[in-house]
C-alpha cells in the first residue's frame, strides 16, 4: 500500500490536469470573453435600441454610444458579506439579479436623466447620475444593491446564493422600490400574462386610492408633458412564458416590436443557465448586455464620486439569434407621466391588432373574474407557504431557474 506522499506524487499529473481544466474553463468563460466580441454588423436592416432606431451603415458610432451609456452591472467580488456572514461574491449565481439591476437602472436613468443622456469616459458627471450609481453599490444600505436584492429574495422563497427567475426578480424590485423616496417610482408586476389598467391606475395615482375618480381628473394641473402630483413614474414589469422549452416563433415579431416602443426598458431573460439583459435587435438577432464578467467591488470616494468606467460596457454589444431565447422572460416599460402610459396602451392595442405575430400579453381595463389577486390568496408578508408562492410568482421551470456558470 502506498504511503500518502507517494500516492499524492503518483496522482499529481491527474490532479494537476483536473485543476488546470477547471481553471481554464472559468478563465475562458469569465475573462477571455472580451476577445470573443464581434464588431457590429454592416447591414441595411434597422437597429433598434430601447425605442430608438439607427442605421448600422451610417450611425454605428451612435449605436455604440447608446449601448455604452446603458448601465452595465456584472458579477462582483470582494464586497461586504451579504447578511454579515454570507457570500462576498455573486459569481455563478447572481446573473439574473444583475439583469434586474440593469433594467431598473435604465428606469432610473429615464426618470432622472432622460433617454437621450449619454455617458463619456472622463467627463464630469451630473449629481443625479452619481446618485443612481450609489443606489446600486454593493453594500447593504444601497437601495438596489446585490445585498438588498438577495435578502429581499428570501421573502420570495429564494435563499441567499440561489438562482432567480425573471418573476422573482420582478417581485423583489417591486418591494425595494417602495423605500426609494428619491425616485418615487411605482413598480407594477403584471401577472398571468395580463396588464390590468385599473390596477396600474390605482397604484400609480394617489387620487384613485383616495376617491376612485375617473382617470381624466388625474391630470389636474398637468398638460401632458410634465408629472402631476397624482401620478408617480411607472415601471411596468411583465413576466411572460413564450413557449414550453423553446420560444414559440409566433411571438417573435411581437417581441421585436416591443423593443421599438419609446417606453421600452428591454427584457430580462436569457438562454438556459445564462441570464442576459436584452436592449434591442437587428434582423433576427437580439442585442444584449452580459453580466457574466467578474469585476472587483467598487467603493465610492469620500465625496460620493464613483469610478464608473466598470459600469459601462465599452466593447461592441453581444448578439444572439432570437430563437435561442429561453421562453421565460420579463419585459419592462417605463411611463414617466400618465400621458405616456396612455400612449403605451394605445400602441399595445395596435400591436394586438396586427396579424404579423401573436400577442404576448393581454391588456384589459379591469380585472377579469378568472384572475385571483394576491390578497385573495391570503399570502402573509413572510410568504411562509413557499410552495404555493413558487407556483404563483415563478412559473418558469427549473431548467431556467438554475442560472449558473
Amino acid at each position: 500500500m502506498l504511503d500518502p506522499i507517494t500516492s499524492l506524487l503518483c496522482n499529481f499529473p491527474l490532479a494537476y490536469s483536473l485543476l488546470l481544466s477547471s481553471f481554464t474553463a472559468t478563465l475562458t468563460y469569465d475573462t477571455l470573453r472580451f476577445g470573443e466580441f464581434e464588431d457590429f454588423p454592416e447591414t441595411s436592416e434597422p437597429v433598434w435600441i430601447l425605442g430608438k432606431e439607427y442605421n448600422a451603415l451610417t450611425e454605428k458610432d451612435d449605436i455604440l454610444s447608446d449601448v455604452t451609456s446603458r448601465l452595465w452591472f456584472t458579477y462582483r467580488k470582494n464586497f461586504p458579506p451579504i447578511g454579515g456572514t454570507g457570500p462576498t461574491s455573486d459569481t455563478g449565481w447572481g446573473c439574473m439579479l444583475r439583469c434586474g439591476q440593469m433594467i431598473l437602472g435604465e428606469a432610473l436613468m429615464r426618470r432622472h436623466l432622460g433617454r437621450d443622456w449619454r455617458w463619456a469616459r472622463g467627463q464630469k458627471q451630473r449629481e443625479e447620475y452619481i446618485s443612481i450609481l450609489n443606489a446600486f453599490i454593493d453594500k447593504k444600505d444601497s437601495y438596489y444593491s446585490i445585498h438588498q436584492i438577495a435578502q429581499m429574495g428570501v421573502g420570495e422563497g429564494k435563499p441567499i446564493g440561489q438562482w432567480y427567475g425573471p418573476n422573482t426578480v420582478a417581485q423583489v424590485l417591486k418591494k425595494l422600490a417602495v423605500f426609494d423616496t428619491w425616485s418615487r417610482l411605482v413598480v407594477h408586476v403584471a401577472m398571468d400574462n395580463t396588464v390590468v389598467i385599473e390596477e396600474i391606475s390605482e397604484c400609480s395615482s394617489s387620487l384613485y386610492a383616495l376617491a376612485g375618480c375617473c382617470r381624466s381628473l388625474c391630470r389636474i394641473g398637468g398638460s401632458g408633458g410634465e408629472e402631476t402630483p397624482l401620478w408617480k413614474p411607472l415601471v411596468l414589469l411583465i413576466p411572460l412564458r413564450l413557449g414550453l422549452s423553446d420560444i414559440n416563433e409566433a411571438y417573435i415579431e411581437t417581441l421585436k416590436q416591443c423593443f421599438m416602443l419609446p417606453q421600452s426598458l428591454g427584457v430580462i431573460g436569457g438562454k438556459p443557465n445564462s441570464a442576459h439583459y436584452f436592449i434591442g435587435f437587428v434582423g433576427e438577432e437580439l442585442i444584449y448586455l452580459d453580466p457574466h464578467t467578474t469585476q472587483p467591488a467598487v467603493e465610492p470616494s469620500e465625496d460620493g464620486q464613483v469610478l464608473d468606467e466598470m459600469y459601462h460596457c465599452q466593447h461592441p454589444p453581444c448578439r444572439m439569434h432570437i430563437c435561442e431565447l429561453d421562453p421565460s422572460i420579463a419585459a419592462g416599460f417605463f411611463c414617466r407621466t400618465e400621458d405616456e402610459f396612455d400612449d403605451w396602451c394605445m400602441r399595445i392595442r395596435r400591436l394586438s391588432c396586427n396579424r404579423g405575430g401573436l400577442p404576448m400579453f393581454e391588456l384589459v381595463d379591469s380585472q377579469p373574474s378568472h384572475m385571483v389577486s394576491v390578497d385573495a390568496l391570503n399570502l402573509t408578508p413572510d410568504f411562509s407557504d413557499s410552495d404555493r408562492l413558487e407556483r404563483f410568482f415563478d412559473s418558469e421551470d427549473e431548467e431556467f431557474e438554475i442560472l449558473s456558470l
